[in-house]
């Protein structure tokens, strides 16, 4: 169980590391709208609908606070609305970017096949095909950021990770003891 969990523990380093390399993009706020599944000269992202896109275009749309208590593999979760589907989430403020797994991309409605292959992360398995997408909106008891970047990892991470491209949004995440706080 030990040897499972630093094996675990190193596949989400390796990962955050891999997807670290993620460029800021940016377009015509005003393009057309695209679906997840149809390639695009877009240098790699894709677009699940609504008009351009850009971490510029991340926003926070609705606030206020929300606290978390450290778990017993002392890492912090969040329950994540991920364009409408609840999704299980492990804060990483060492992820450039959410990285969603294969089965949570393909439950909020993503054709994971359909996106094309945007780089490679290194894990603990060796590298992994990364698929990049931009979430309409990521949302958590009530702070959403609308417009997140995301790189689904074709591995057995375990857990998607909550990312830089909803943290950097927030006005301050803050942990004190046992608790984080996301304002």
């Amino acid at each position: 169980m030990l040897g499972r969990f630093i094996l675990l523990v190193a596949g989400i380093a390796a990962i955050s590391v891999g997807v670290a390399g993620v460029a800021i993009r940016s377009t015509d706020s005003q393009g057309p709208e695209i679906a997840a599944a149809k390639p695009k000269d877009d240098g790699g992202w894709s677009e699940r609908g609504g008009g351009g896109w850009s971490s510029g275009d991340a926003r926070v749309v609705s606030s206020g606070e929300v606290r978390l208590g450290r778990a017993g593999d002392s890492h912090f979760y969040a329950d994540a609305n991920v364009d409408g589907t609840n999704i299980r989430m492990m804060v990483d403020s060492g992820a450039s970017v959410v990285a969603l797994t294969r089965r949570d991309a393909e439950a909020i409605g993503i054709d994971v096949d359909g996106l094309p292959v945007a780089g490679t992360a290194r894990t603990a398995g060796g590298d992994v095909p990364m698929r990049r997408v931009v979430l309409d909106s990521v949302d958590i008891d009530g702070i959403e950021v609308r417009r997140v970047e995301a790189a689904v990892v074709d591995a057995d991470m375990g857990v998607s990770l909550l990312g830089q491209s909803y943290l950097a949004k927030l006005d301050a995440v803050n942990v004190e003891g046992d608790t984080m706080t996301l304002r």
